[in-house]
């Protein structure tokens, strides 16, 4: 246990991850102003809300779980831990897992490399779960107003990193801005991936459409060149087979990105963004539960199998869900040698693609049992033979010996003086 202050907590995790830690209990050092009965002993000030911990974007090379505890929680162990009484914490954590549809979400925006990596590799993935599995793609926006790129005059003090006179900003992506892809540019990409997915994807929340074209645009107009280039764009339209007359209406018709007005669907990303809490991107969820670490295709594919209630698992959760690499389990149809086989329970059989059925085990099991007795019994009697042949080979060099002093050696456990035999 560590208390917080002095760094970050990916830098506290990772030092204590180098020294041999199994996991991290993390102090906080502020009361939070609900709690009246915390003891703030070096700070007169309080937290107004729980406080997030969340990776800094370096986490990636950690592997041991950590947790944030209140300081009142905190400052009980410690008491405990100064009279030198034992102190045993369990950590423990798992997904909401209310009925058999998982939702999950994504807070990112279009140039950011991790998102892009995974929004090209998951559309296998978010097409084999299919309507059990709801997806919402969110663009994160910048607030213009409360980061004072609007001037009390109107003007745009942001200059290329806003879009609607400053109402709607992003960094620059190459931090130049005079050339390249501008804030603005990010602001007007984020709008047409938000129509895209209005269009294609809402309905079913799968949108297969709106994972082809963030692919194609990525494969295609992802530089500075491109990236808003209207024949480019056109392209990446025509190959995931998106209206783009229907995308264009939708983005004139929400407020557009030119004029000195709002933009429905922009500020409304905005709210959905403070409402959650997204500070950190990219920032995933399954089931409204925040999933840390690095984001990855298979890391985010066995989070939401595991969000489903128990018993209503979609078959490729069954099949797939603990396999280290989802994407080929699902595109070669195998993970360690299991077949993912969809109709396995579909077709009224009750044994999941990948097990084995009970009679089938007892079968092998009986067998194995029946072979180690075959062979135990065979090698019993032939032991036996062996010694009996020793014992008859002994006795045979004996034998000769009757002939020389005209008795018989084994007479001793005969007949004598009128005495039973041994041998009868």
């Amino acid at each position: 246990m560590v208390d917080r202050g002095g760094c970050t907590f990916v830098k506290k995790v990772r030092n204590a991850q180098r020294a041999g830690a199994a996991g991290v209990i993390i102090a906080d050092n502020v009361c939070l102003c609900t709690d009246p009965e915390c003891k703030n002993e070096f700070s007169t000030t309080c937290e107004t809300s729980e406080p997030i911990m969340a990776d800094d974007g370096s986490g990636s090379d950690i592997s041991i779980p950590s947790f944030l505890i209140f300081k009142r929680d905190a400052d009980l162990i410690k008491t405990e831990l100064k009279n030198n009484s034992p102190v045993q914490l369990e950590m423990s954590w798992s997904l909401p897992s209310p009925d058999d549809t998982v939702e999950y979400d994504l807070w990112t925006v279009p140039t950011d490399p991790l998102s892009k990596t995974f929004m090209q590799n998951f559309r296998p993935l978010a097409n084999a779960l299919g309507t059990h599995a709801q997806f919402t793609p969110h663009m994160y926006i910048y607030d213009g107003q409360r980061t004072h790129c609007i001037g009390n005059d109107g003007a745009n003090y942001c200059y290329t990193l806003c879009t609607n006179n400053g109402r709607y900003c992003a960094t620059d992506p190459d931090n130049d801005l005079d050339k390249g892809i501008s804030g603005a540019d990010v602001v007007k990409e984020s709008l047409r991936r938000i129509c895209i997915w209005k269009y294609y994807g809402e309905e079913d929340g799968v949108g297969d459409p709106w994972w082809a074209y963030v692919s194609e645009f990525t494969a295609r107009c992802d530089t500075p060149e491109y990236f808003m280039h209207d024949d480019c764009i056109n392209d990446a339209y025509q190959h995931a087979g998106i209206d783009a007359d229907a995308i264009s209406k939708c983005m004139r018709d929400s407020g557009g990105t030119e004029g000195d007005n709002d933009n429905s669907y922009l500020k409304m990303a905005i709210s959905s963004q403070s409402e959650r809490g997204v500070v950190v991107l990219p920032s995933a969820f399954v089931n409204n539960a925040a999933i840390r670490g690095k984001l990855s295709s298979s890391s985010i594919f066995h989070a939401i199998c595991a969000g489903f209630a128990e018993g209503t698992e979609p078959d490729i959760c069954n099949s797939c869900g603990r396999c280290p690499d989802a994407i080929g389990c699902v595109n070669s149809g195998v993970c360690a040698g299991t077949p993912y086989n969809p109709a396995a329970r579909g077709a009224g059989g009750s044994t999941p693609a990948g097990t084995v059925s009970t009679h089938t085990f007892a079968f092998w099991m009986l067998f194995v049992v029946a072979a180690f007795g075959g062979v135990g019994y065979w090698h019993y009697n032939k032991t036996r033979e062996d010694m009996r042949e020793q014992v008859r080979g002994i006795l045979a060099e004996y034998m000769p010996l009757e002939d020389q002093d005209g008795g018989n050696p084994m007479d001793f456990a005969g007949s004598k003086s009128g005495t039973v035999p041994l041998f009868s």
